[in-house]
C-alpha cells in the first residue's frame, strides 16, 4: 500500500505542478493583487507537499513507522491549504464565462478544470492510503 501512496502522491505532484506552473505562467506570482489565491498559500503548499513526499520516500527506503506519520503529519496542513485554495478558486471558476479584460483575469482563471479535480481525487485517495499505511493495514 506505500508504493500505491508513493504512485498517487507523485501523480498528484504532476497535476501540481501543471497549476503551479498556470499560475505563475499567467502571472499569479508577479502580480500576486490580481489573483485570489495568496503566495504562501500557495507556496506552502508545494513546499509542505514536497517535504511529505520526500519523508515518504525515506520512509519506504528505511520502513521507519514514524517516518510515515510524519509524512501524514505533513499531509494534513497539505490538504488544508488545497481546500482554501479550491475554496477561493471555485469563485473564479464561476465568473470565468463573463466578460472579464484578459488582463484583468487574475491567473487562476486559466486552470484547466480536469486538472483541479483530478488533483483533488488523487490528493484524498493519497491522504487516504498514506493513513492506512500508518496504521499498518493491509502491510508495507
Amino acid at each position: 500500500m506505500g508504493i500505491a501512496a508513493l504512485i498517487l502522491w507523485l501523480l498528484t505532484a504532476a497535476g501540481g505542478f501543471v497549476l503551479l506552473g498556470t499560475w505563475i505562467a499567467k502571472g499569479g506570482a508577479r502580480q500576486p493583487s490580481s489573483s485570489h489565491l495568496p503566495v504562501p498559500v500557495v507556496f506552502g503548499h508545494f513546499l509542505l507537499a514536497v517535504a511529505g513526499l520526500l519523508v515518504w520516500i525515506v520512509y519506504l527506503a528505511i520502513d521507519n513507522e514514524a517516518l510515515a506519520w510524519v509524512a501524514f503529519g505533513l499531509l494534513v496542513p497539505v490538504a488544508l491549504l488545497g481546500f482554501t485554495m479550491l475554496a477561493r478558486w471555485l469563485p473564479v471558476y464561476r465568473a470565468r464565462t463573463a466578460n472579464q479584460v484578459e488582463a484583468e483575469a487574475p491567473a487562476e482563471r486559466h486552470f484547466p478544470v480536469a486538472v483541479v479535480g483530478g488533483h483533488g481525487v488523487l490528493a484524498v485517495t493519497t491522504v487516504v492510503l498514506v493513513l492506512l499505511t500508518a496504521l499498518g493495514v493491509g502491510g508495507n
